[in-house]
């Protein structure tokens, strides 16, 4: 793995020399885009909308939209508002890892430390797994400050970056239910949820879109053809919606 980012992750006075490592990879296939008369590859060309020519990078700027006019930005309006560039992650502060909504995850990242900070790298690392905490901070990456937190993964350390509150829409523009649910049938889903209730296991679930692709693909290539279901709409035997749980429950029943 190459590292995509160099500097130290500190707590207190203990500063630990570190590099980062991206901990996801695509499982997607990499597609072009072609003209289906002669299969050329399709090139995107930056348009002026009025005259309909090319325009070169150097004569492309950045603006944006405000009381009917668009306001040009220069290269110092954006270093003016860049955070200041530092190569270090200070943990301000620590907090119990389950009061962090799942919603705010974004992007996890390996840290591997250098050799001189070996021995304060397990340090957090088992402090952190003793405690069940995991550590806040703010870091530079790419012009940029993001907030993330410091957490132990079996013998690694991870900094996931999250979101910022403000990145989180409000959930006032949606049209949701202010129905209560039946006692009776909610007891029974809490019956059907229960039954179907077990450890989490991510080996079990498997993208395997890309895999099934890519036979068809290979099959293509040697011209054969891959037979095709199309998809269908499962209705309900029934709307009545405590018979749906019934049935729920004798199907879990016959399965075991």
């Amino acid at each position: 793995m190459r590292a995509i980012w160099t500097g130290s992750l500190g707590f207190g006075l203990v500063n630990i020399p570190i590099k980062m490592f991206s901990a996801v990879q695509d499982s997607t296939l990499d597609l072009d885009m072609l003209d289906s008369k002669d299969h050329s590859n399709i090139k995107f060309k930056r348009v002026n909308e009025k005259t309909g020519r090319e325009v070169p990078w150097e004569n492309i700027v950045r603006g944006y939209y405000i009381d009917n006019k668009y306001v040009v930005l220069e290269k110092t309006d954006f270093e003016k508002a860049s955070p200041e560039k530092t190569k270090h992650i200070e943990i301000k502060h620590f907090v119990d890892e389950t009061e962090i909504d799942s919603m705010y995850f974004e992007q996890p990242y390996y840290l591997q430390p250098d050799k001189t900070g070996i021995r304060a790298y397990a340090l957090l690392r088992d402090a952190l797994k003793k405690t069940g905490k995991a550590g806040v901070a703010l870091f530079v990456m790419r012009d940029r400050e993001h907030l993330c937190i410091i957490k132990p993964k079996d013998n690694v350390v991870v900094l996931n970056r999250i979101r910022f509150d403000e990145e989180i829409r409000t959930t006032e523009e949606l049209d949701l239910p202010a129905t209560k649910s039946k006692p009776d049938e909610l007891k029974m889903a809490v019956t059907l949820i229960n039954q179907l209730s077990g450890p989490f296991d991510i080996k079990k679930y498997r993208d395997d879109y890309s895999e099934r692709l890519l036979k068809i693909i290979k099959a293509k290539s040697k011209g054969k053809t891959v037979p095709f279901t199309p998809m269908k709409v499962v209705h309900s035997k029934t709307k009545d919606l405590m018979d749906q749980l019934k049935a729920s429950l004798s199907e879990k029943k016959k399965a075991s």
